[in-house]
């Protein structure tokens, strides 16, 4: 229960709404725990007393009944209205919590993690916390409040009669219940935490098919793909039915105790000859106190399940921003001399993937990286955006260190355009708007016009406005391209990245953008990742890189004649053309 204290604190946002749930939930406990047994002491000797009641005093008697119950259920009403809009608003805030940290870990964090895992974490656990809090927040007031107005109205009953101090000793099995409530609530802690992670491999399994729905239809892999959705549900499937097997088996366990001890208080009350309308009183009010318990029980159960689902979310929440800003980070307003790399090592893994990288780029220059896959170029480009931090040495702007520079700032100065650029399911306007949320329509399509993707934006029946679908499912691998290109127009940084921007482009296309390219770049330092040897005609330097070293560089003449690298790589291309 310790690990769910801080997230109480969410609940200051909705206290107004969470006193009224508290304060309806002390008038529920109240009027069922103590108002029912009592009601009935005082009800039934007038209404089937020696005496005949006269007509007046039997209304009366009678609407005692509906008000007590108009009042428990208002009450209980208005409480679960209101501690559900209080949970509501809880998940928002849990999620948003999540999902905000996430947008704060490095892109180191993600590779090796399952996005379906991720999705369930802040879907299904967040749901799962949510609902621990707000049964918990409920419950541990409203039962208790009805088990102690039931307990007042049994010792109420024994000091008014003698003959019924008996019952309080069949209150004698309530701590019996505290056995079953602690092993079965073992039992769900592991299981849960078991069932989150399984719908977290359930997720990532539909996550990943609707990603790749091309390529299971092109290789046939339709058939596989049910069986291994298959596999997974079943395997949830068991997981689930432990679950229930283990909360639901905890109800009828208390309930056949708590028989017990009402059996033992009939038994007593019939051999002390106690009349039918205290029997009747005694009976709801030990209901009524083994009851409270039961619902204890399914709040411990509750709250494992909840551990279960917090201790996945704290796995996010607690792990560490490694890439953010210092506290005495400086702002670069405007970049306009150099970059170096100063003797810069990096590894994602074991594997290096940058070693002593030593090189400096001068502004308003176009610097071009080519090698084999894998020799670092993407690596030299992510450091530099500071997507991750260099294991040794250091990357300086202006003279200035990267860590030193604020993080949105340094991106401010740097535009990229991906191999394979991301389009959210938005609209074209939106999509190249991303780059500078502040532009205006004009500067959008201007930029358009600029990446030669006004033309076949105009041509689509809702233009601008036309939505492109979940990664741009409604537009080419070129048409794409092109608005990502847009986005690097648009934002007009003096540092610019292009990870073989025209890859995925029609010769005239290509040839359009290398003219456009070449006004872009005026008075920016440019960096270009070349898979294509074609798009490094620019480049007034070229950067060669092998197993993450710099081998060699200059320009495509010096290089073609010097570097073998370079030249077997060149010829390779040529001669596939």
């Amino acid at each position: 229960m310790k690990k769910f204290l801080p997230y109480f604190a969410l609940l200051k946002n909705v206290k107004v709404q969470f006193i009224g749930a508290l304060i309806c939930a002390v008038i529920y406990g109240i009027t069922s725990g103590f108002g029912l047994p009592i009601l009935t002491t005082k009800l039934f000797p007038q209404l089937f007393g020696e005496e005949n009641p006269s007509q007046m005093v039997l209304l009366i008697a009678v609407a005692y009944l509906p008000v007590v119950f108009l009042i428990r259920n208002i009450s209980g009403f208005a409480n679960e209205y209101l501690i559900s809009f209080c949970g509501i608003k809880i998940l928002e805030d849990i999620r948003i919590k999540v999902f905000s940290k996430i947008q704060a870990l490095p892109i180191s964090y993600f590779q090796n993690k399952n996005h379906g895992d991720l999705i369930s974490r802040i879907m299904n656990d967040t749901e799962q916390v949510k609902a621990t809090i707000i049964a918990t927040s409920n419950d541990l007031l409203k039962q208790p409040v009805t088990f102690l107005g039931a307990m007042g109205a049994l010792i109420y009953l024994s000091l008014r009669n003698e003959q019924m101090m008996f019952i309080l000793f069949s209150l004698s099995v309530i701590p019996i219940c505290i056995f079953p409530i602690r092993y079965v609530g073992k039992k769900i802690h592991a299981r849960a935490k078991s069932m989150q992670q399984e719908m977290g491999v359930v997720t990532e399994v539909v996550s990943e098919n609707l990603s790749a729905i091309r390529e299971i239809r092109a290789f046939s892999m339709e058939e596989s793909q049910i069986n291994k959705f298959l596999i997974t549900i079943k395997s949830l499937f068991k997981l689930q039915l432990k679950v229930v097997k283990y909360t639901k088996i905890l109800s009828p366990i208390i309930e056949f105790v708590s028989s017990i001890g009402v059996a033992v208080a009939i038994y007593y009350a019939a051999k002390s000859r106690v009349g039918l309308e205290e029997v009747i009183a005694l009976i709801i009010a030990l209901h009524m106190s083994y009851d409270p318990i039961k619902k204890m029980g399914g709040i411990h159960n509750q709250i494992k399940k909840g551990l279960g689902a917090l201790g996945r979310i704290e796995e996010i929440l607690d792990e560490p921003v490694s890439i953010k800003d210092k506290p005495n980070a400086v702002t670069l307003d405007n970049f306009n001399k150099q970059i170096e790399f100063k003797n810069v090592s990096f590894n994602y893994d074991k594997t290096p993937a940058l070693r002593s990288v030593d090189c400096l780029l001068a502004t308003g220059q176009t610097h071009a990286l080519v090698g084999p896959s894998g020799a670092g170029k993407t690596t030299f480009a992510n450091l530099l955006m500071r997507f991750y931090d260099s294991r040794e040495g250091s990357i300086l702007l202006d003279d200035i260190s990267i860590d030193e520079i604020k993080i949105k700032s340094l991106r401010k100065n740097i535009s990229i355009v991906p191999q394979a650029p991301m389009l959210f399911n938005d609209t074209i306007l939106n999509n190249i708007k991303i780059s500078k949320p502040d532009a205006s329509e004009d500067e959008i399509k201007q930029a358009a016009k600029k990446a030669f993707a006004d033309q076949f934006i105009e041509s689509l029946q809702n233009g601008y406005n036309t939505v492109v679908g979940e990664d741009g499912t409604n537009l080419s691998g070129g048409q794409k391209q092109r608005i990502a290109i847009a986005r690097a127009f648009l934002k007009n940084s003096p540092i610019l990245i292009l990870d073989e921007a025209t890859s995925a482009l029609d010769s005239e296309s290509e040839n359009k953008i290398q003219s456009a390219l070449k006004e872009l770049i005026k008075g920016k330092t440019v960096i270009i990742i070349a898979h294509r040897f074609s798009t490094i005609q620019m480049a007034n330097q070229i950067l060669v890189f092998d197993e993450g070293k710099i081998i060699q560089s200059g320009n495509h003449q010096s290089l073609y004649q010097s570097c073998d690298l370079y030249k077997s790589l060149y010829d390779r291309q040529t001669v596939l053309k």
